[in-house]
């Protein structure tokens, strides 16, 4: 027989503890306790476990590095395209050859090819940092990854709960 436990979010281990929000804090969003408690941290943020001296957020901000090289790299291509096939055809060998995984790198082993690569590389370093700094729609990224967590979330629950149930859908219609 099957038997599960249903916990209010606030009763997981890992849930922050209440705070009093007219409390001056000296070390925004932590505090350190007095010498006398324990020597762990007090921060209304979770601890994310594994990532030693960088945060989840450093981690992304990285990826979001490499992934705007990619973009700008994209741009430089089209542009090239339309008005310059020779350098187009240049960059798009040596995307071949070259992984754009690590953005700096890339960049790195473009402007050490020939001068014709380096002023490339220049071009998309110019437009990976254009790109960043305007283009980029930051509000935007922050709504698309609340929904998707929100959506695939919902979906997973729902699409659990529908095969521990036994309940099947297609009678109910």
């Amino acid at each position: 027989m099957e038997s599960s436990a249903v916990f209010s979010i606030t009763q997981l281990p890992f849930y922050p503890p209440k705070y009093n929000r007219n409390k001056a804090y000296t070390s925004w969003p932590c505090k350190k306790p007095s010498p006398s408690k324990s020597t762990r941290l007090h921060c209304q943020k979770m601890y994310v476990p594994g990532y030693g001296h960088a945060s989840p957020e450093a981690q992304a901000a990285k990826n979001l590095h490499n992934f705007f090289t990619y973009i700008a790299v994209k741009i430089v291509s089209a542009q090239l395209q339309s008005y310059n096939p020779e350098a187009y055809k240049e960059l798009m060998e040596f995307v071949g050859r070259q992984s754009l995984n690590d953005g700096d790198q890339f960049c790195a082993s473009m402007m050490r090819e020939s001068s014709r690569h380096q002023s490339l590389a220049l071009r998309i370093l110019e437009v990976r940092s254009a790109y960043c700094k305007t283009d980029f729609e930051w509000d935007n990224l922050k709504r698309l990854a609340n929904k998707t967590v929100s959506d695939s979330n919902t979906r997973l629950m729902r699409d659990y709960v529908l095969e521990t149930s036994h309940i099947d859908v297609e009678s109910e219609k």
